[in-house]
């Protein structure tokens, strides 16, 4: 597993926004946030990026709609999608115009 995560590591997309423009995008922090997940480190993945427990939980339920089809599983990710950008466009926000 040490030999995964330092892979990962190493191995970090760059950020378009962040390299051409300086900024940071709606996604910056996915990639930390979960390399922190697997470490162990629940907190601070979350603090890094806070949609990622829901988009993962999110992903999990499509799968297991999608096989098991469940009654109101399109319902219940519509709400997992919204729930989402919620947390991403907030966390962005919190990110860009509240830290200093």
């Amino acid at each position: 597993m040490k030999e995964f995560i330092l892979f990962l590591e190493n191995n970090l997309l760059y950020c378009p926004s962040k390299k051409l423009m300086g900024i940071d995008c709606l996604g910056c922090g996915l990639q930390r946030s979960f390399i922190l997940l697997i470490k162990g480190q629940l907190i601070d993945s979350i603090l890094m990026y806070p949609a990622l427990i829901p988009i993962l939980i999110m992903f999990g339920y499509l799968i297991s709609h999608l096989y098991f089809n469940f009654k109101n599983g399109a319902s219940i990710l519509t709400y997992f999608y919204f729930l989402n950008i919620i947390l991403i466009v907030a966390n962005y926000i919190t990110k860009q115009f509240l830290h200093t």
